[in-house]
């Protein structure tokens, strides 16, 4: 079950550098832990998890296995990138491919980087971003309405729906707002995301800052984060330049790196973490001799939809998860404990998957 993470931003914003550096860092995982770089422009990290260590040492395993993070490097995009300009035709095409994009805005000075604009201003930069974006899916839906309004006159329902999400979504696009705000009930997300909108992707604003203001940011990142909080993103600071050079350290070199800097821990790790929280993604575990292993499921799935992202055999026949939550587990001393102690739960095919639980899956052939 794939999460594709698309980075995005104008030229000379430091989106490369940061693509670069969590490649460099899948490479170093890749001792320990299963990698692959799909494409030279796509690279899958592990999302950090401190419980996978702590399981893998009650259950005694030999290896762990993390869930991961696929992070695509989508081609620059210049002002007209909606008409075509620059790599515009191919940056809209990558887009359309991921489940979340990582906004990456300039939020440095250096006279040593020009910038497209002329001028530093993150906040009119994720403009320029989300005008290309917002126009080419105008011209996306515009393109559609005739056909689907001959066809809900005809008494199709299915084109009903979707002309009438579709006028939701053109009224706040041509009002200069997302289509992501627009108003739609549960039933009708499915239909919604059929749409394919560019500006109905969550967002992640990553505020790339000079090495000093790492720890907290500065004047330019304050002002990103104001506009994430308005419109309900999200925004990590990071200084690619600093998250470059660690990638290369080994574990401890790393600590020791980041304590000199007044970090706590890597930014890149914020910003898994953050791309996980933004696809609203929870984690189960497996447990065992064999390995520990981490899995993802979008927040409300249920047991059998889990059990099928391990194999679809499991979700096909389904019959019941032996369920312990990670704290149980733990309390316990492992899955003999927890189950002793009555922690042990049997879930059948409406139970909703929750964040931590570790789970075995009985199933028929």
């Amino acid at each position: 079950m794939g999460f594709k993470c698309g980075i995005v931003g104008l030229p000379n914003v430091g989106k490369s550098t940061l693509f670069n550096a969590l490649t460099e860092t899948a490479a170093a995982q890749a001792a320990n832990y299963p990698f692959c770089t799909i494409e030279p422009n796509v690279g899958e990290v592990a999302v950090p998890d401190k419980r996978l260590d702590t399981l893998a040492t009650l259950a005694k395993s030999a290896t762990i296995v993390p869930t991961r993070l696929t992070f695509v490097d989508i081609a620059g995009l210049v002002r007209g990138a909606s008409k075509g300009e620059g790599l515009g035709n191919q940056f809209l095409a990558n887009i359309r491919e991921v489940d979340a994009i990582a906004h990456v805005v300039r939020c440095f000075e250096d006279t040593d980087v020009t910038h497209v604009e002329g001028r530093i201003d993150p906040v009119a930069d994720i403009e320029t971003v989300e005008t290309e974006l917002m126009l080419a899916d105008l011209e996306s839906l515009e393109r559609r309405v005739d056909a689907l309004s001959k066809k809900a006159k005809g008494g199709d329902k299915d084109a009903k729906e979707s002309l009438d999400l579709i006028n939701r979504a053109l009224a706040l696009l041509r009002d200069g707002k997302p289509a992501r705000l627009v108003e739609r009930k549960p039933e009708e997300e499915r239909a919604f995301h059929m749409l394919g909108l560019l500006t109905a992707l969550p967002v992640l604003y990553v505020c790339n800052v000079e090495e000093a203001a790492a720890a907290g940011g500065n004047a330019f990142s304050k002002k990103v984060e104001a506009r994430a909080r308005q419109e309900g993103a999200a925004a990590v600071v990071i200084s690619a330049k600093i998250e470059s050079e660690i990638a290369v350290l080994s574990r401890g070199e790393r600590t020791d790196y980041l304590a000199a800097v007044g970090l706590n821990e890597a930014g890149l790790d914020r910003l898994i973490r953050a791309g996980y929280a933004l696809l609203d993604l929870v984690t189960f575990f497996t447990a065992g001799p064999k390995e520990t292993r981490a899995w993802t499921v979008t927040r409300g799935a249920r047991a059998p939809q889990a059990a099928g992202v391990i194999h679809t055999d499991f979700e096909r026949g389904f019959i019941r998860a032996e369920t312990i939550s990670y704290d149980d587990y733990v309390a316990g001393g492992g899955e003999a404990g927890a189950r002793d102690a009555g922690k042990m739960r049997l879930e059948g095919k409406d139970y909703v998957v929750q964040d931590g639980d570790v789970m075995h899956f009985r199933f028929a052939n």
